[in-house]
């Protein structure tokens, strides 16, 4: 008997879709009547291979199967993506320029400035991190080997709403916490990268999605598994790839196709922000968004109150009520909530009813 669901909140990992966890778990100790759950198979075996070209052709098809473009698996989280872009892009004289939104553009850049060479493009520093520069202001340096974004920022909660054209100067993306969460032009990107623990699966696998022609080769002066070209000649399977959190990726991508593929999850995404935003908006001070209004994250909503102490006794009677992941990030503090293509609407609902019973009984 399954017991209640916690309301999960948490920034990642975070909330996975039931369905999918249910399947994975009748699943689980005999994968396709082989007598051996997909965690003991070879990653050499034609059974875990199909999975893993299953999960890289439908992640693809959902972004309409651009041409041209290679999905790759990699271990380490976009952390490791940090060092991996400017060691396989940034030639002698070459810099990567990047777009400074905030924590983890700040993490991306700082591992360029190691490895070779980085560039401030644009940065939203004078407003606390807490606007998306207009795109305008952005200007990649003359000897950009590439303009670098964070789509979303999770802990000061801003997105994107637009992305820069960038021509022919590869745009690359780190997409980690709203990938696949609306539609947009993959053609504008040279790569995107995302860490699979927000919206695609659970942590261990990172999805790397790439131009062909930018992976094809690799330097060979940087160690053989942090080179693209090694994980694209050898289909992300030249070391044991981690095939119990591809096989989850691939479950999640299935259930993404079943609620509409990218139009469908944007409308449930944009519904439950909307719900959260004007509950926020709406009470009169009580709440108060941080990010500035025309660069509000759909999947991380941050906010205030007119004290921390307040602020605590929020979190304490949310957790009471089984809400779980509201605390912001301990750099900033306030309050958070994730609301990831995972995270259902029946959750939002329920925390916009605690917030309007909280304000009346605390107001």
């Amino acid at each position: 008997m399954l017991s209640k669901r916690a309301y999960n909140f948490n920034a990642g990992p975070a909330a996975l879709p039931l369905e999918v966890l249910e399947r994975a778990q009748a699943e689980f100790v005999d994968f396709r009547e082989t007598g051996m759950s997909i965690m003991e198979m070879s990653h050499r075996g034609a059974v875990y291979e199909s999975v893993h070209n299953e999960a890289q052709e439908r992640l693809l098809s959902l972004l309409g199967n651009p041409a041209g473009y290679k999905v790759l698996f990699i271990q380490g989280g976009a952390t490791t993506q940090f060092a991996m872009i400017p060691l396989n892009f940034l030639s002698e004289g070459k810099v990567g320029s990047y777009v400074m939104t905030g924590s983890w553009a700040d993490k991306a850049f700082k591992e360029a400035k190691i490895a070779g060479g980085a560039h401030v493009a644009a940065t939203s520093e004078d407003k606390k991190f807490l606007a998306i520069p207009e795109l305008g202001s952005i200007k990649p340096a003359d000897n950009a080997a590439y303009l670098h974004i964070t789509s979303n920022e999770t802990i000061e909660g801003t997105q994107y709403q637009q992305f820069p054209d960038t021509g022919s100067l590869p745009l690359i993306a780190d997409m980690s916490s709203d990938i696949l969460s609306r539609s947009f032009d993959v053609s504008k990107f040279g790569l995107i990268y995302a860490g699979a623990q927000k919206n695609l699966g659970p942590s261990g696998v990172t999805v790397v999605l790439a131009k062909e022609e930018l992976i094809a080769e690799s330097p060979s002066n940087i160690p053989t598994i942090l080179r693209y070209s090694t994980h694209y000649k050898n289909n992300s399977l030249y070391n044991t790839p981690p095939s119990y959190s591809i096989y989850m990726v691939n479950q999640v991508l299935k259930w993404i196709e079943e609620q509409g593929g990218l139009a469908g999850i944007e409308v449930k995404n944009r519904d439950k922000a909307g719900l959260l935003y004007d509950t926020i908006d709406a009470s009169g001070g009580f709440y108060r968004g941080v990010a500035e209004q025309g660069s509000r994250s759909i999947m991380n909503v941050t906010f205030r109150m007119e004290s921390e102490e307040l602020e605590k006794k929020f979190i304490k009677a949310s957790e009471q009520e089984g809400f779980v992941g509201l605390k912001g990030h301990r750099s900033v503090g306030g309050l958070r909530a994730s609301i990831y293509n995972a995270v259902p609407y029946e959750s939002i609902k329920a925390l916009t009813d605690f917030m309007n019973h909280f304000q009346k009984t605390q107001g």
